[in-house]
């Protein structure tokens, strides 16, 4: 099997990812201490062109990770503070009535809205109404927005980094699960070890400011981006995850997970197994896709596609809980 399909310019730019994920990872954690598994996801997701849900309690650096994602990649960046009263031109834009001074003729002139960056953290996504919501969604879907009768392009590339608090959820709009399916990854970020939170300390209490330096122009990542697509796949890596995706589903073979779910993941979850395995083996210096890469990546590709049932609530059998079973069970003979 051929295991590199590209030509020169591309092998290269391939290995140049390789060569530096150290160096991305260093950049960021200039800024972010620890997290890195959730680092690492949110680089697949970017490689992958998908968007990402992450959720975690307040004060663990959600905000921080993705403006320093930007800053790392060269992105251009636009920061979205989701509230109630925010309404869909607040975020894709609007015309407004413009008077020309030569001839004082008006006409209208389309203002952009924060949509219109290559990163966009839409923050709290879930204390937004359902319309502003929908605007959102149809642009990650989409990558344009129409206002009055016109479709504009958003940038290429064009990521959309939803935080969500998972605690307060009075005066909120929950995400319905086909709207979740939109995500690419959904990853949660963990409280930090004793030792990182004294790094923590150190370093948000006194008067330095660190310097990230930008690793990748935005070109070179479209490029990465079209490049993760040529990484081969054997056959038993696509049986791999469609093992996982179909052992989620009412009715499967697989009880120690099917009998404990209401819904199931539908296809998209194996594209994204897929695709993030492709991203995954290019980050680690490979130019093949494992099913370690597949398993690897269970957990943010498949918690917000699974809806527990009533006995598994009854139980406490979260989502991941079940996709830790889910993996001993495929990985049991």
């Amino acid at each position: 099997m051929q295991t590199v399909p590209t030509n020169e310019a591309e092998s290269a730019l391939a290995a140049r990812l390789a060569g530096i994920r150290v160096r991305l990872l260093d950049e960021i954690h200039r800024v972010i201490v620890g997290q890195d598994a959730v680092l690492e996801q949110l680089l697949i997701a970017v490689l992958c062109r998908g968007h990402v849900l992450i959720e975690g309690v307040p004060g663990l650096a959600k905000t921080v990770i993705v403006q320093t994602l930007a800053r790392v990649l060269d992105l251009t960046f636009a920061r979205i503070q989701f509230t109630p009263d925010l309404m869909p031109a607040d975020i894709t834009g609007t015309d407004i009535l413009q008077e020309d001074p030569q001839t004082g003729r008006r006409q209208f002139e389309f203002l952009p809205g924060p949509l219109f960056a290559s990163l966009v953290l839409a923050d709290e996504i879930n204390r937004t109404p359902p319309k502003t919501q929908a605007a959102l969604l149809e642009a990650m879907q989409e990558r344009r927005v129409t206002i009055r009768g016109r479709t504009y392009e958003l940038p290429d590339p064009f990521f959309v980094l939803a935080t969500q608090n998972p605690i307060e959820q009075e005066g909120t709009y929950p995400l319905p699960e086909a709207q979740l399916d939109r995500f690419l990854f959904h990853i949660r970020v963990g409280y930090p070890t004793a030792a990182e939170e004294i790094e923590i300390l150190k370093r948000t209490t006194t008067a330095a400011h660190p310097v990230v330096t930008p690793v990748f122009t935005a070109r070179e990542l479209v490029q990465l981006q079209d490049l993760v697509r040529q990484v081969p796949v054997a056959d038993e890596v696509y049986a791999a995850a469609v093992d996982l995706v179909q052992a989620t589903r009412p009715g499967a073979n697989v009880p120690e997970v099917s009998e404990w779910l209401q819904w199931g993941a539908g296809p998209r979850a194996g594209q994204v197994l897929i695709l993030g395995a492709k991203a995954r083996a290019l980050l680690h210096g490979r130019f093949h896709a494992t099913i370690a890469d597949v398993h690897a990546l269970a957990a943010p590709a498949l918690r917000h596609r699974l809806v527990p049932g009533f006995a598994a609530a009854a139980r406490g059998l979260t989502s991941d809980a079940l996709i830790e079973r889910l993996l001993r069970a495929v990985a049991t003979p």
